[in-house]
């Protein structure tokens, strides 16, 4: 079988599948308009999030059995008609899931004792205790909408603290030790901090929206790893202004292109220089799952999942 290779990727990927049999070629610079003529060539292909994978795209690969998406989410690639035309799809959220629990539990503990601000003074020169006082996470009830790979490996970093953890999903039956299942108004009810884990989707862009946050019993933090596209940024602002979110840790914001690899090339809204400038606010560039060890893990998963089903 023949592979193509859009994107660069742990040097294993590449050894591994050589070793197993496969003819691997690279291309991560040529234009998906180049790619298209000459993609019937492939049996499968490997991207991370440079183009979208749409149906006209499909329709040329002609021979394609598979897309490996080293990463998580499969937003980028039209899933219905992959499924259609009998292509697998191959993704990888075993392999970034640790990484993503870890820095969400980072986002939370570094706002809650101010870590960001505080650094910041204390290289400025101001020594400023009380107006540093953190929070502690013990007592608290922490909330997780999505209860995936990503929502599990979360609320198992936290089992070492003296927290209620609760979850909703739109599937039933998702509860484990780690965290009992409950509607989305009960979580609303008693939520300290919420958590994202969530995938792109129609259920899910804009759903954390003015409307959702007012839905809230008492005022809470938040979290997201997820994507960015689930969060209206101008209702956050409004929200962290009004004192309703108490702070914000963001991995993922609205603004980012598909490609998940920049940002800065546009002006940015005036809601974005708002978080820029909050004390209260961490945002980090999508790098969540992005660790020296889950690099090593997603690409092995790829590779592990393409053995199984095509050797």
């Amino acid at each position: 079988m023949n592979i193509l290779h859009l994107d660069s990727n742990h040097p294993l990927l590449l050894e591994q599948l050589n070793a197993l049999g496969f003819h691997n070629d690279k291309d991560y610079t040529a234009s998906k308009s180049e790619i298209e003529r000459i993609i019937h060539n492939y049996d499968g292909i490997i991207i991370r999030s440079r183009f979208s994978i749409d149906s006209t795209f499909l329709d040329t690969a002609k021979n394609l059995k598979f897309i490996g998406r080293v990463g998580a989410g499969l937003e980028n690639i039209d899933v219905d008609y992959a499924a259609k035309k009998g292509i697998s799809l191959i993704s990888a959220p075993e392999g970034n899931r640790n990484a993503v629990g870890e820095h969400s539990l980072a986002l939370l503990l570094s706002l809650f004792n101010k870590l960001n601000k505080a650094d910041a003074e204390v290289k400025s020169g101001h020594w400023l205790r009380e107006a540093n006082r953190g929070i502690e996470l013990d007592g608290k009830t922490v909330g997780l909408i999505g209860y995936g790979n990503m929502g599990k490996a979360f609320a198992k970093k936290l089992r070492g603290f003296d927290v209620e953890v609760i979850c909703y999903d739109i599937k039933s039956n998702v509860a484990d030790a780690n965290a009992k299942q409950v509607s989305l108004k009960e979580l609303q009810q008693k939520a300290d901090v919420l958590s994202l884990h969530t995938p792109e989707t129609p259920l899910t862009i804009n759903m954390v929206n003015q409307g959702f946050i007012n839905a809230f019993s008492k005022p809470f933090w938040l979290i997201n790893t997820a994507r960015g596209k689930s969060v209206v940024t101008k209702d956050l602002v409004s929200a962290l202004e009004s004192g309703q979110i108490l702070g914000a840790g963001l991995d993922v914001l609205e603004y980012e292109k598909s490609s998940f690899e920049n940002l800065f090339s546009t002006q940015m809204p005036e809601a974005f220089q708002y978080l820029v400038n909050a004390n209260n606010v961490i945002l980090t560039p999508h790098v969540a799952g992005w660790t020296v060890e889950s690099k090593v893990k997603l690409a092995q998963t790829i590779v592990d999942k393409i053995k199984a089903e095509f050797c």
